[in-house]
């Protein structure tokens, strides 16, 4: 009989492990959490990897808001140099590098977003958008507003395609 590899058993238990967590992301109910956006099933954000990999469509609605002037020119949590200028966001738990479509829920206007920076860090915001994202959507004037944003790929590590 041929010896059996440990890594076998590593591997099935990382396997069975994914599929419950896989399974369980759809049922988890979490506060400005993410959903399922085909079935509206709550999604863990823990588990926001799986869910990308399982290829759910991960979407959050809460208030955004924006930063600029102030923050420009300054390091982000990824060490980027942030631009008021580009379309980025800084987001709680998202990978650096998610690529987001952020639609404004009063307008329906939407504007493609990099995840960057980590906040915000006001009450219960969901994300922090630059000026030029927050124009794009219709945002300035009022300086937050009601979004949807929905996950569009997984995040893109510098120097690969």
């Amino acid at each position: 009989m041929a010896r059996k590899d440990p890594e076998d058993d590593v591997r099935r238990a990382r396997l069975s492990l994914s599929a419950l967590v896989a399974s369980a992301v759809l049922t988890l109910s979490v506060p400005n959490g993410f959903a399922n956006a085909e079935k509206s099933s709550p999604v863990s954000v823990r588990d926001f990897a799986a869910a990308v990999e399982r290829g759910l469509t991960v979407a959050q609605e809460g208030v955004v808001s924006w930063y600029g002037a102030a923050f420009h020119d300054r390091p982000t949590a990824s060490g980027e140099r942030f631009d008021s200028n580009a379309y980025t966001m800084a987001h709680p738990t998202l990978p650096f590098g998610t690529a987001v479509k952020v639609t404004n829920l009063r307008n329906g206007r939407s504007v493609v977003v990099r995840v960057n920076d980590r906040g915000p860090f006001v009450g219960s915001r969901i994300a922090d958008l630059s000026r030029a994202a927050a124009a794009q959507i219709g945002m300035l004037r009022r300086g937050v507003a009601r979004a949807r944003i929905e996950v569009l790929g997984e995040p893109v590590v510098a120097g690969r395609q």
